[in-house]
């Protein structure tokens, strides 16, 4: 077949998508407005996205395409300049022109696409699309329902063209807008595809998915982030995904106090050793801002963790349950640093327990998440009344130490376990 193809045909070889992509990777069937890629890191989710924005504005010279990412670093250095993007997978002799100071692709037939960021909706209230991109939906902040607006304001701009259509790509988690669009399937005008990251093995690195088969295999994070699989809420914990997302922001540039909760190991085999970061700013809500968590990890690679985390932060203090170890995990932490502003805690009650308030608080809007902190999420999510846990690993470690760094912050004595030391 090859030795019968033209000069003209074989030089158009490399670059016709639908002869290398897998099923997965080609536009589902059906009279759909919003195809939605839900698969896991490493599926090629990110060159599905280009080369269906590609074959569209190589076929119509009036195509007006919008790229959406969570914000305009991210849509430049991944849907665009990326190794996926759309720069490479164009045909050199027919690549678009990029005009990065007015955000905007222009193809050699006239065809565009406009770059936005969906941390400002605002931006897509007025231009008119015949298509869109919209990447890693599930990290688009939603503080102050930031994405669901960017997503409305795009989608009531799909005016353009005869057909208007939009690819939403993202590793799952349960965000609001994801859950939306997952419940909008239900109308026929939306299409799901799934995948996993190993569905693209030939493409990967063999260390990269041996590893990804050893550290992830059979737990929640890797159904989640490997497999693609859209983990929901559990029935009955403590904490929802939608609360937690609800109340996702940035840090605030000042922070009254910080707080590092530590929640050490029985042995260096055994679990993680829970290190998370959490501080109160100046309107009275707390913060989750980084989760330092180390695995597997000697009593001195974990207390160093710790005194690294306490300095990275400037905290004010560090609380560390002591029923494992007493006078060890003291002894332990002031090798670190003998500086360190350390009070240890013994708990009374089982996590369960301890974690209900701090739920409590969650509901009431005065906790939110400075970020992304998948493991600790899960956890969180895996909290039950009672004392039962039905989250990832033997132990929430990384939960308790969120909920005796807020504990510390937002219940003050009241609500603290007994004292050992301070």
């Amino acid at each position: 077949m090859l030795a019968g193809l033209s000069a003209a045909q074989a030089a158009e070889w490399r670059w016709h998508w639908s002869l290398h992509a897998r099923a997965a990777q080609l536009p589902p069937p059906g009279d759909w407005r919003v195809w939605l890629l839900l698969a896991g890191r490493g599926f090629g989710k990110t060159r599905t996205g280009a080369e269906w924005i590609n074959a569209i504005a190589e076929r119509d010279p009036e195509a007006r395409i919008a790229l959406v990412a969570a914000n305009l670093g991210e849509a430049r250095a991944v849907m665009v300049e990326g190794e996926s993007g759309l720069l490479r997978v164009a045909a050199p002799h027919r690549q678009p022109a990029f005009e990065s100071s007015l955000r905007r692709l222009v193809w050699p037939n006239g065809a565009q696409a406009t770059l936005y960021s969906a941390a400002e909706p605002e931006s897509l209230r007025g231009p008119q699309h015949s298509h869109a991109w919209c990447d890693e939906i599930a990290k688009w902040d939603n503080a102050s329902a930031r994405a669901e607006s960017a997503w409305d304001n795009l989608t009531m701009g799909l005016r353009l063209g005869e057909d208007p259509r939009v690819l939403a790509t993202t590793t799952p988690r349960a965000a609001a807008l994801v859950l939306r669009l997952v419940r909008e399937a239900a109308d026929g005008r939306t299409a799901i595809t799934g995948g996993s990251t190993y569905e693209n093995a030939a493409n990967l690195p063999a260390r990269f998915v041996e590893a990804m088969h050893r550290n992830y295999d059979g737990t929640l994070l890797g159904r989640q982030e490997i497999e693609g699989e859209l983990i929901e809420n559990l029935p009955g914990t403590l904490w929802s995904r939608a609360t937690i997302e609800r109340g996702r922001e940035t840090a605030p540039a000042q922070l009254a106090r910080v707080v590092i909760g530590v929640d050490p190991p029985a042995s260096a085999e055994g679990d993680a050793c829970g290190i998370v970061v959490c501080g109160i700013g100046e309107d009275r809500i707390a913060r989750v801002l980084a989760d330092a968590s180390v695995e597997r990890a000697t009593p001195e690679r974990w207390a160093r963790a710790v005194a690294e985390a306490a300095r990275a932060w400037s905290a004010d203090r560090v609380v560390a349950e002591a029923n494992q170890g007493g006078s060890m995990v003291e002894a332990v932490l002031r090798a670190a640093n003998h500086a360190l502003p350390l009070r240890l805690v013994h708990a009374s009650r089982n996590k369960s327990a301890r974690a209900e308030p701090v739920a409590a608080l969650y509901e009431a809007g005065r906790v939110r998440h400075a970020g992304f902190f998948p493991r600790l999420e899960d956890e969180l999510c895996g909290l039950l009344p009672g004392g039962d846990y039905q989250g990832p690993g033997r132990s929430p470690d990384r939960a308790d130490a969120c909920v005796w760094a807020l504990t510390e912050l937002m219940l003050g004595r009241t609500g603290e376990p007994k004292i050992w030391f301070d």
